[in-house]
């Protein structure tokens, strides 16, 4: 597989991740202009904006920050891969194999302790619920039967994607105990 090249410049093979070369700092940028739904929904929301709210109802449900912080990265490996729907995901092995290759490596670098089995099962609940919520926001009819078990007050307001790049940010910062030096591009 070939190189794309990164906000920040890097060149950068998804097949065969470097953490040397992957960048919070692109992560954010990318996640902020990659919109949710294949562009399906009433108004732009972006895959960003997604994993600040999932991660801010990780906070809202009183869950440690090493399990927020995992729920703000769950889908950075979007920002070197693209957001497939998972309807159409789930027929695309390669990609599975890409996206679970490129993610371990984002979790390795900048997930700085172990989660448990059930952290890492309340990420994806956390994870599916936001999906639930999300679709009854902003689809333009019904789509889930169900109700979506939502804690906190997620952002569905269209935001400026440089709002949700540096509210991406400021909440690894805050979650990783990391300095401002990574998260510039």
């Amino acid at each position: 597989m070939g190189c794309i090249t990164t906000y920040s410049g890097e060149a950068f093979d998804p097949a065969q991740p470097d953490s040397q070369k992957i960048h919070i700092a692109d992560i954010a940028h990318a996640l902020s202009l990659l919109c949710r739904a294949n562009g399906h929904f009433k108004r732009f929301y972006s895959v960003g904006q997604h994993c600040v709210n999932c991660a801010l109802e990780a906070q809202a449900r009183g869950y440690r920050p090493q399990v927020q912080l995992a729920c703000l990265l769950h889908d950075a490996s979007e920002a070197y891969l693209a957001d497939i729907t998972r309807p159409v995901k789930e027929h695309l092995a390669t990609y599975l194999e890409l996206e679970a290759r490129l993610q371990g490596a984002i979790y390795e670098k900048y997930l700085t302790g172990a989660l448990s089995q059930a952290e890492w099962e309340w990420v994806q609940d956390i994870d599916n619920q936001m999906l639930l919520y999300e679709f009854q926001a902003l689809m333009p009819k019904r789509v889930f039967s169900q109700e979506a078990q939502i804690h906190g007050n997620p952002q569905m307001e269209q935001l400026p994607f440089e709002t949700v790049q540096n509210q991406y940010l400021a909440l690894w910062r805050q979650l990783s105990g990391q300095g401002a030096k990574e998260a510039e591009a």
